[in-house]
């Protein structure tokens, strides 16, 4: 039987009549039911309606935006290098790998030896670092990035969460308990915390005079007062409040004894254990150990001239072919020692002018020739 309809009906994907279909009954004005179709909405955006703007590049917008960008990032990135380069920097390796070195002794440390080896470096600052000084200390071959590694810590834990303070999570193994007790604080991260001891000493006609590092406010506002908490209970007793869990095993001392002499620095909130507990993105990195503030503006605060530097050597580099160094740093506006963002800068700008100089050359000799094609008879 011949079924008509419409070409609107066929349009909108049925016909007004009943038509057969596969299951019983008819669809269509007869049966009652809904039709249902694969058609979209007539809505301009499922029809492809919307406005649309496409820019047309032509040499009257295309060169004025090469020269715009290069006159706008070269003199940035002149601007930006040369602040860098005001930064003073001074760097120490003391990883003892070289038989002249006096921290060769110290190179094949393990994390629990007692006493722990000592070794001074004596070194020359030949300009004056003026306004506050930033000590770092850095670790080269150190894959904090590692995804086990990153995982491997509890959050709640750190915290202050007093359950799982003596039931850490999985993700901390193998450094979730030892001894059956539950580790405080647990994971790989923390049971490889930087335990070098750094002092810095003025040396004035062969007198140490030694100077001041600033241990606290090393660590972010956030971290310090949002993330790292130490148990809830009674505050002036850390030793009630981690009772019944144990340090990690690389650790020399519990958690609640990282600072003796600052009891408002111990536990969780101990800033040295913050700046750790924040991984690194590269094998190469370096995190703030120290501040040292300038007291006199009249005078700089670290004066050129001999200094030394005494190194508890408690952390082993030497098994993973790793390297350890101090480092001495002024900041900017821009923050600490970065020639990188300066050079691309005036890279990026750089080839935007010299593409710009050669499309206008090209523009000017080739522009105005005849482009239609003769058709021959």
């Amino acid at each position: 039987m011949a079924v008509n309809y419409s070409a609107k009906e066929e349009a909108d994907g049925h016909p007004s009549g009943g038509v057969g279909v596969p299951g019983g009954g008819a669809v269509g004005g007869g049966g009652g039911g809904a039709v249902k179709t694969r058609k979209p909405d007539n809505t301009a955006f499922k029809q492809q309606r919307l406005p649309a703007w496409q820019p047309i590049l032509t040499a009257g917008t295309v060169l004025p935006a090469f020269f715009i960008i290069g006159l706008i990032f070269i003199p940035i990135g002149i601007g930006i290098f040369v602040t860098s380069n005001n930064i003073r920097e001074y760097e120490i390796d003391y990883t003892g790998t070289e038989p002249s070195s006096p921290c060769n002794k110290c190179l094949n440390v393990s994390w629990d030896s007692t006493p722990p080896c000592t070794c001074t470096i004596n070194f020359t600052l030949e300009h004056s670092f003026e306004s506050n000084v930033f000590m770092y200390y850095g670790l080269s071959n150190f894959y904090q990035n590692h995804r086990r590694y990153v995982k491997s810590r509890d959050d709640s834990q750190l915290n202050g969460d007093n359950s799982s303070l003596l039931n850490p999570s999985k993700e901390c193994e193998p450094y979730r308990t030892n001894e059956d007790k539950p580790i405080a604080p647990c994971g790989a991260i923390a049971n490889s915390m930087f335990n070098d001891t750094l002092k810095l000493y003025r040396i004035d006609n062969d007198t140490r005079t030694p100077i001041t590092l600033i241990k606290k406010g090393i660590a972010w506002w956030t971290d310090k007062n949002v993330k790292f908490r130490n148990p809830t209970g009674d505050g002036n007793n850390l030793t009630a409040l981690f009772q019944g869990t144990t340090k990690p095993v690389n650790w020399p001392k519990p958690v609640y004894m990282l600072d003796p002499a600052e009891p408002d620095n111990n536990g969780f909130i101990n800033e040295d254990f913050i700046v750790w507990m924040r991984t690194a993105a590269l094998p190469t990195f370096r995190k703030l150990y120290r501040l040292i503030e300038r007291k006199n503006n009249l005078q700089p605060t670290l004066q050129a001239g001999k200094y030394s530097l005494d190194i508890a050597y408690n952390y082993p580099v030497h098994s993973f072919d790793g390297r350890k160094r101090m480092i001495l740093s002024t900041i900017s506006w821009m923050g600490g020692k970065n020639p990188f963002l300066g050079i691309a800068y005036i890279t990026v700008g750089s080839i935007c002018f010299f593409l710009g100089v050669v499309l206008l050359f090209i523009h000017h000799k080739y522009g105005n020739r005849n482009t239609s094609a003769d058709i021959p008879n």
